[in-house]
């Protein structure tokens, strides 16, 4: 196997990714193709396959189905995000949006619609490598207190009176976003480019399934909100109170 890590000029250590599916031909034809960007590939055709593929050890990055024996991949999505806080990227023949939108409000970084191209899926999975090592709020303040939620930008940790609120990567660099610059209302589009970057090709509408998943982990009741207010017809905002 070709281990130079050739998707990023410079890197040493050549990446790790996991392809879960139970379809023999999409296995074969996307490790074939994340091996020629200098990838290792590792492979699991069911879900307990991949739990003990991760638990033996942790790849970078996770392609899931999501219609997998055993284990579906919104459980997996779960379990990863819960114990190991894996990136994880959704593939599915499901197009419905409820789909997608409940996969990534469970954490997935990234979601692909059967029938996809494989080099965009490899584009996918750079993407979404190259957003997690990078992954910070420009000009952030090292802290941010709003009422009693503390977010800490250096130690990637929200507190709500003290107490630790264990949020997803896409729910933290939400809400850090917002609480870069309060009382700035953030449209839409704009959250989602700032959490997904270029390559995702989500809706705008799924900042919504993000913003309410938030709410429930901080506590904001969305028609008394003391930290994330909707701004009705534009997006949303952090008080500045």
């Amino acid at each position: 196997m070709n281990t130079c890590n050739r998707w990023e000029a410079g890197a040493s250590v050549s990446r790790t990714v996991l392809v879960v599916d139970d379809n023999a031909k999409i296995v074969e034809v996307l490790s074939a193709y994340l091996a020629s960007e200098g990838f290792e590939v590792r492979t699991a055709v069911d879900g307990p396959a991949a739990v003990a593929s991760v638990a033996e050890q942790r790849p970078d990055i996770a392609l899931l189905d999501i219609m997998l024996p055993g284990i579906d991949g919104i459980e997996l999505t779960r379990r990863f995000q819960r114990e190991y806080d894996l990136p994880i990227i959704l593939v599915t023949a499901k197009t419905e949006e409820i789909d997608r939108l409940i996969g990534l409000e469970i954490g997935a970084d990234d979601y692909v619609s059967k029938p996809f191209s494989p080099r965009e899926v490899v584009a996918r999975v750079k993407a979404v490598l190259r957003r997690v090592d990078g992954s910070h709020v420009p000009d952030a303040p090292p802290v941010v207190e709003v009422g009693d939620l503390r977010l800490d930008n250096e130690r990637r940790e929200v507190t709500i009176a003290g107490e630790v609120v264990d949020l997803t990567r896409t729910e933290f660099e939400l809400l850090a976003t917002m609480a870069s610059h309060p009382g700035r209302v953030y449209g839409r589009l704009q959250l989602l480019e700032a959490v997904s970057g270029d390559a995702f090709e989500g809706y705008e509408r799924t900042i919504d399934a993000h913003v309410k998943n938030l709410r429930k982990k901080i506590g904001d009741d969305p028609r008394h909100p003391r930290y994330v207010r909707t701004v009705f017809g534009v997006g949303y905002k952090v008080d500045s109170d």
